[in-house]
């Protein structure tokens, strides 16, 4: 699969196509894996084919970004421009969950954690491992 084949299709076939691929690419590794695929040269050719689908993907979210697309594309901007924004429309929301999950804050409650049971107990030393009591 050409790139240039790819460029020419709409958005909504490259996004089934992108759905296909990904598939495809799971179901030869799954055959790999079980000793059941012939062809085992079919998993590079579908991981390489999806990587050129994403990378069109990307130029053309970047055209309608209004960003400088990194290779000129046989289609029309203003084509491209309303297909790629209802394609962002109909994508699933991003869920920011409300718990903490960076690692800073996970470190700031380890901390608050560590000093209360440091108030409580100032003489307490800290639990030693099974490697450091092996020593």
């Amino acid at each position: 699969m050409k790139a240039s084949d790819l460029r020419e299709k709409s958005l909504e076939d490259l996004m089934d196509l992108r759905k296909a691929l990904t598939a495809d690419a799971f179901q030869n590794r799954l055959k790999n894996f079980t000793n059941r695929l012939d062809d085992t040269s079919s998993i590079r050719k579908t991981r390489r084919d999806l990587a050129r689908l994403i990378t069109v993907l990307h130029e053309r979210n970047r055209e309608g970004a209004g960003g400088e697309p990194s290779k000129p594309s046989s289609a029309a901007a203003s084509v491209v421009k309303p297909a790629v924004a209802a394609a962002a429309e109909t994508a699933a929301p991003v869920v920011v969950s409300s718990s903490p999950s960076t690692k800073e804050a996970k470190t700031k409650k380890r901390t608050a954690r560590l000093s209360q049971g440091a108030a409580q107990d100032p003489v307490a030393k800290k639990k030693s491992t099974k490697k450091r009591e092996a020593k």
